[in-house]
């Protein structure tokens, strides 16, 4: 008869069990005067730390070194053996293996820790040593229980198989996964990269709004408050494009800024509503400029996050150590979806093309419109290594300057890696008549039922009348460039805490 395995406990029965270990924890603290969640304690040094040190001590040396150190952490392995035990501590930069003895640190603290359980946040103070198989490990001379945890952790074979639970409960999954802890750190690395590139390239950092009277900056659906003190609908920003450009007029002649969006539209794997982007500008920059130097901050940001500006992404390579490649929409056309240069300027294939591919043309559309949405529904996913996309429609940049040559065109880019957008940039538009007709365009299509259409923004019109300098301006995705740095299919994957429907 096959043995049946033992029923596991209820995960309420556990937490119960550890609440009646804190309640006889706080009593047994309570009668020496002590607190049962002290504050006392401040390890000097951090497991990544000792092992990157120690790393060449072999056994000897270190026994003769006798080296004292002090740790904390959470509990994450224990193995008791009679009178003696050992541990493992998990902290911020890695983990450390603890050999407690009763003849070290006492007959009562043994017997104390053979009922704390994994999870618990622990202090040690010893000596360094290495056990007989190598491994780097504190001999504890003293032992303490910091907090107890009254949750017992996921299985430490199978961590958290439930995706959504891993978002939902973020806490747990870096204490488990440390694949997801290196995601966030690399994320950090990247940020700073990028902000320490940018402060060395002249460009000063600010602050904008995040409330605004007038949603603007780009096309989108924004959420709506009330702000009581002023009596008035305001918006969480879309976008900071337009207070940035007002301080271009201002005289700051580059500014950038790395901080939150927020757009009331869809969730998916590249889209949450709230989301990190970088936007900057500088005067006396062409779009061209622009392009150079995003080109140069992502291969920065790529190097100092993983070291290679070579990277791997669902197991395909994506060199960003290359020069970018640059198409126009029509020459994307015929290179991607198979036109050929007459068929990327007839306005009945492009319509064609856009019905096979299951998307709509509207009617008033324009041969550049049908274009750039041919280029959406069928080209965009296509581009997987690092090209930058030129020469988009006026139609489909309201606030892009009109290229010299044909003002049927902008001065913009888009730049496309993995089949999605990262960045977005372009000269910008500093005409004061031509952008308010532009913003009037439009409010027309607006009331045409256009949700993402953009407002008519009076105040930067009169910021303009003032005089704006020629200037270029970026925007790069921060979470999607995350999600490319760290080959994370999904953008709740780099998102600390992504929106989730409430439990």
């Amino acid at each position: 008869m096959t043995a049946q395995p033992a029923p596991q406990p209820d995960e309420n029965q556990l937490i119960a069990e550890r609440r009646e270990k804190l309640a006889q924890h706080r009593a047994a603290a309570q009668a020496l005067g002590q607190a049962a969640f002290p504050n006392d304690f401040k390890p000097a040094h951090r497991a990544g730390a000792l092992h990157a040190q120690y790393a060449e001590t072999d056994g000897p040396a270190l026994e003769a070194a006798a080296p004292q150190v002090s740790v904390a952490g959470r509990m994450m392995l224990k193995r008791v053996m009679g009178k003696a035990a050992f541990a493992t501590l998990q902290d911020a930069t890695g983990r450390i293996q603890l050999y407690l003895s009763r003849d070290d640190v006492g007959e009562d603290v043994l017997a104390a820790f053979k009922h704390w359980d994994l999870g618990d946040i622990l202090a040690c103070e010893g000596t360094l040593f290495r056990t007989k198989t190598g491994e780097l490990t504190v001999k504890a001379r003293t032992l303490r229980l910091l907090t107890k945890s009254l949750r017992p952790l996921p299985d430490k074979f199978h961590g958290m198989a439930d995706q959504e639970l891993k978002y939902r409960q973020r806490y747990v999954d870096l204490i488990m996964d440390e694949a997801a802890r290196s995601r966030f750190l690399a994320r950090s690395k990247a940020v700073a990269a990028i902000r320490d590139y940018m402060t060395q390239h002249d460009f000063l950092e600010v602050e904008t709004p995040m409330l605004h009277p007038i949603p603007g900056g780009a096309n989108a659906r924004p959420f709506t408050t009330h702000h009581n003190a002023l009596e008035q609908q305001m918006f969480l920003r879309i976008a900071p494009e337009l207070y940035l450009k007002r301080l271009i007029v201002g005289g700051f002649e580059r500014v950038f800024e790395i901080n939150r969006n927020f757009r009331n539209e869809g969730l998916s794997v590249r889209h949450n509503p709230e989301f990190t982007m970088m936007e900057f500008y500088a005067a006396y920059w062409t779009h061209q400029d622009m392009m150079d130097f995003t080109e140069a901050v992502l291969r920065h940001a790529a190097v100092a996050a993983t070291g290679s500006a070579v990277l791997s992404y669902g197991g395909k390579p994506v060199d960003l150590s290359q020069p970018f490649l640059r198409l126009s929409v029509r020459d994307a056309l015929v290179r991607y979806a198979g036109l050929s240069a007459t068929e990327a300027v007839d306005a009945g294939v492009l319509r064609a093309r856009i019905a096979a591919a299951g998307e709509e043309a509207p009617a008033h559309w324009s041969l550049a419109e049908l274009q750039f949405g041919l280029f959406e529904a069928v080209v965009e996913s296509q581009l997987w290594q690092p090209t930058f996309i030129i020469d988009y429609p006026v139609e489909v940049s309201p606030l892009a300057r009109a290229a010299d040559g044909d003002p049927s065109i902008t001065e913009r880019f888009e730049l496309f890696m993995t089949g999605r957008e990262v960045a977005n940039g372009f000269s910008e538009l500093n005409d004061a008549e031509d952008q308010a007709a532009r913003f009037l365009a439009q409010v027309a299509n607006k009331e045409a039922g256009d949700a993402e259409a953009m407002y008519y923004d009076a105040d930067f019109i009169r910021a303009l009348e003032y005089g704006m300098p020629p200037t270029g301006g970026c925007g790069i995705g921060i979470d999607r460039l995350v999600m490319l740095l760290t080959d994370a299919p999904s953008i709740r994957d780099i998102i600390l805490f992504p929106a989730l429907r409430r439990e």
